[in-house]
C-alpha cells in the first residue's frame, strides 16, 4: 500500500503547530497502525529528520496509551479497538490519512501527537480508590456475596483503560464517561459503599476543576470508546452526586 499521511506536528504546548505531509510506501495491510507509524519514523530518522512523537506501550489494547485522532475519529475507523489494534487493511491503497492528537483544553499537547493526560490521574487521586482501614478486620473479598448483575456491571465499568477517547470525541471535551466508569466500578461493590457519596463528590469536583466540559447526552463517547463503556454509568454517577449533594457530603 502507498499512502499519504497528514500528521500534526507541534514542538510544545506554546507552539502553534501545523500539518505536515509524509508519503509512505510498501505498507503491508497486516501492519497495525502503530507499526505503520514506526515505518514512517524510521524513514524520518534515516533522512536526518525529527521523528513523530506518539504515545504507545503495550500495543495489545490494554494500556490506553495509543491516543490518536485518525480521519476525524478517536482511534480511527472501526469500533471496540484502540489505535494499536487498528490494522492497515482498514484503509485503501492511495488513501490520504489525517492524524492528530486529542483535542481538549484539559489535554494540552506535549509534542506532536502526545498529550498530557495527567488530569485523569488527579481525578483518580481525588477519590477513585477504597481507603477504609480494614486493619485487624480484614475479610477475603471472595467471601463477600455480590449479586451477579452488580458484579458484571462493576467488571464492565472497570474495563475502562483511561485512554481519553471519550474526551477527544465529545464536542464539550467531557470526561464524564471516564469518571463515571471509575465511580461505578467501586459504587457497585460492597467494599466501595462506605465512601460512595464522598468519592463521587470529590471526583466530580476535581473533573470540573481540570476544565473538562459537561455531558449533553450526545452519546458519541460510548460509540467511540474502545471498551464500550456504557452511558448508564453517567446516569449512576449523576444520581450518586445528587444524593451526596443533598446529604451535604
Amino acid at each position: 500500500m502507498n499512502l499519504t499521511l497528514k500528521v500534526w506536528r507541534q514542538n510544545g504546548p506554546e507552539d502553534k503547530g501545523r500539518m505536515e505531509t509524509y508519503p509512505v510506501s510498501d505498507i503491508s495491510e497486516h501492519m497495525s497502525f502503530l507499526e505503520m507509524m514506526d515505518v514512517l519514523n524510521d524513514q524520518l530518522v534515516r533522512d536526518g529528520k525529527d521523528p513523530i512523537a506518539f504515545d504507545h506501550d503495550c500495543r495489545e489494547g490494554i494500556c490506553g496509551m495509543c491516543s490518536m485522532f485518525i480521519n476525524g475519529e478517536a482511534h480511527g475507523p472501526g469500533r471496540g479497538v484502540t489505535t494499536c489494534q487498528l490494522h492497515m487493511r482498514s484503509f485503501k491503497d492511495g488513501d490520504t490519512i489525517y492524524i492528530e492528537p486529542w483535542r481538549a483544553q484539559a489535554f494540552p499537547v506535549i509534542k506532536d501527537l502526545v498529550v498530557d493526560r495527567s488530569a485523569f490521574d488527579r481525578v483518580i487521586q481525588a477519590g477513585g480508590y477504597v481507603s477504609v482501614n480494614t486493619s485487624g478486620n480484614t475479610i477475603d473479598a471472595n467471601t463477600i456475596p455480590i449479586p451477579k448483575a452488580d458484579a458484571d456491571e462493576a467488571f464492565n465499568a472497570a474495563t475502562c483503560i483511561g485512554c481519553g477517547a471519550c474526551v477527544a470525541t465529545c464536542k464539550n471535551a467531557s470526561a464524564m464517561l471516564f469518571v463515571s466508569a471509575k465511580v461505578s466500578q467501586l459504587a457497585l461493590l460492597p467494599q466501595g459503599q462506605p465512601e460512595r457519596e464522598l468519592r463521587v463528590k470529590r471526583m466530580v469536583e476535581q473533573m470540573d476543576k481540570e476544565g473538562f466540559g459537561n455531558c449533553t447526552n450526545t452519546g458519541a463517547c460510548e460509540v467511540e470508546c474502545p471498551k464500550g463503556i456504557s452511558l448508564t454509568n453517567i446516569a449512576r454517577m449523576n444520581r450518586d452526586y445528587l444524593t451526596a449533594s443533598l446529604k451535604g457530603e
